[in-house]
């Protein structure tokens, strides 16, 4: 696993490297193969990541990671098909500097665009800024298996991220507890609300659900959230007959 984190805001004072240094310094257990960072030159975006080197560990594998000079991306995962995409995407024209599955997601984002989430068969949280929308994308896994976290108060103009929330509290994020959380885990032992599967046991943190997308668009500070994914009956075709496996899908 890696950890990735990140500030964007149209206030470039709350953008800065301490406070990144701060979030990965908080979730370091995540990567202990090493830290870096990015800021745009205009002070509105700030990207943290910690490694854990696993596919391409040269340099070449580093991020927060470029493309194309329009695209930076911190990512946590592993995209298992990248090979094969990575061949498709050299059809089409596209080129590679490195060995990893991180500059095959940035190919194929700039291919695609957010259909590029069709392609990819892997476990996953990241997010790119694209430097020419003015905007974040990004993206969490089909079942939820890597986190992604976020938070951008009602009227706030800054949007923190980050693979754990104690990252966010690093940011200055208040750590209020959600009571309503609280009292359904004491009483029912629910660990997640089950009408609203982003909420988390704080307020104003949310949890990316898995099989969506966000997008944050930093002129007009606009947030979209979009699922991108569902089962469908033929995913679940020859699974009947198992009874110890009904109802988990």
């Amino acid at each position: 696993m890696c950890g990735i984190a990140g500030i964007i805001s149209t206030e470039s004072a709350n953008v800065h490297l301490a406070l990144l240094k701060k979030m990965t310094d908080a979730i370091d257990h995540r990567g202990p193969d090493g830290e870096a960072f990015w800021i745009n030159p205009v002070n509105t975006v700030g990207f943290g990541h910690r490694r854990l080197a696993v596919i391409d560990l040269s340099p070449l594998g580093n991020q927060p990671m470029h493309y194309l000079d329009r695209y930076t991306i911190v990512f946590n995962g592993e995209i298992y098909n990248y090979v094969e995409l990575k061949r498709d995407l050299e059809k089409k024209g596209f080129q590679f500097t490195s060995r990893s599955d991180t500059e095959v997601i940035l190919a194929a984002y700039a291919c695609y665009g957010r259909s590029c989430l069709q392609y990819f068969d892997g476990m996953f949280a990241f997010a790119i800024w694209d430097d020419a929308l003015r905007e974040l994308f990004a993206a969490r896994d089909r079942f939820g298996e890597k986190p992604f976290y976020y938070t951008l108060p009602d009227g706030a103009d800054t949007l923190i991220f980050a693979s754990e929330m104690k990252a966010l509290w690093q940011a200055g994020v208040p750590r209020d507890v959600d009571l309503t959380m609280m009292l359904n885990f004491i009483t029912l032992g629910h660990v997640q609300n089950p009408t609203d599967k982003v909420a988390t046991f704080y307020k104003g943190i949310q949890s990316l659900a898995p099989a969506h997308w966000l997008i944050y668009h930093l002129p007009d500070n606009k947030l979209t959230v979009s699922r991108y994914y569902e089962v469908s009956g033929r995913d679940t075709e020859g699974l009947t007959g198992h009874g110890d496996l009904q109802g988990q899908f």
